[in-house]
């Protein structure tokens, strides 16, 4: 299995040398890859009550923009690889992700892994003036759509959403970036079988049993589209959250049975005084990772 961390947006604040220092030491530790959580706009709670707008974040909650933060890493660090977990697509002008993306794999030397949902803030969406209840059709063809313009000079798509007549990305990534899939729905588990590289469970929120089952429906869909049952690899999480070393020794060895690839240490929501205090949890979660 390979070891990483997620980038803690919320706690991690505006200071450029306290993300610095928390991505160089995840690096240093030689944890593979850096996860990052993605958010363009927060909501008042104070106008949108939980039944309006459910989910955990609001206008109080700090997120940097991951293409703009990659951007930042992919000049001051070497080896992590920089992976969204995830982009929410569907509220993002297609062509210009793929170009973000492109130009950050090559300016890392081939390190971006591009994680992708749909989300839950519909506010956001009306923000960037995206239609949130298409938001999973629009994903679809924008997959299409994006690996058309990373393989091909010019590019002709007539879809749905997308018209292109003859243009393409300047310069093209130079390989096939890995996209990854965020989502629980059997809708999202039957995508990333049939279409993509990976996936992201939220498997926090899952009871004993579920996260191998799924994995195993995951493997069946990529089976059924003509795809070896290893297409797909997995990246679950372990949060810090006051637990101790044990512990997250129990839930490596847990999930390494499951059938996880990959593991992203958590430290975000885990009452964490400043960002010194996150990079201490780092090196104790290094200590138990095996050998």
């Amino acid at each position: 299995m390979r070891f990483g961390v997620v980038f803690p947006q919320t706690e991690i604040g505006a200071d450029p040398a306290a993300v610095r220092d928390f991505v160089q030491t995840a690096e240093g530790l030689g944890l593979t890859h850096l996860l990052c959580f993605d958010h363009v706009i927060g909501a008042s709670k104070a106008s949108y009550s939980p039944e309006r707008l459910q989910g955990p974040y609001r206008e109080q909650h700090m997120f940097h923009e991951p293409m703009v933060l990659f951007g930042y890493l992919a000049g001051i660090t070497r080896t992590i690889e920089l992976a969204t977990g995830v982009i929410i697509l569907p509220q993002r002008q297609t062509a210009l992700l793929a170009k973000q993306a492109a130009e950050i794999d090559l300016l890392s030397s081939g390190r971006l892994r591009l994680g992708v949902g749909i989300g839950w803030n519909w506010v956001e969406y009306d923000v960037l003036g995206m239609p949130f209840s298409e938001r999973g059709a629009r994903l679809d063809e924008q997959i299409r759509l994006i690996r058309a313009l990373w393989e091909q000079p010019l590019v002709n798509f007539d879809g749905r959403f997308h018209k292109v007549v003859d243009a393409g990305l300047n310069p093209l990534p130079g390989r096939r970036i890995p996209i990854w899939f965020g989502g629980m729905a059997e809708a999202v588990l039957k995508r990333t079988g049939e279409i993509g590289d990976g996936w992201y469970p939220m498997n926090g929120r899952l009871a004993p049993g579920q996260l191998p089952e799924m994995i195993r429906r995951i493997q069946g869909y990529a089976e059924a589209a003509g795809r070896g049952p290893r297409a797909v690899q997995i990246d679950a999480r372990i949060a810090h959250d006051g637990a101790t070393p044990a512990a997250w020794a129990r839930q490596i060895a847990q999930l390494e049975a499951d059938g996880v690839d990959y593991i992203s240490f958590n430290t975000m929501n885990s009452g964490l005084a400043d960002p010194a205090a996150h990079i201490d949890a780092l090196h104790r979660f290094h200590d138990v990772i095996p050998a």
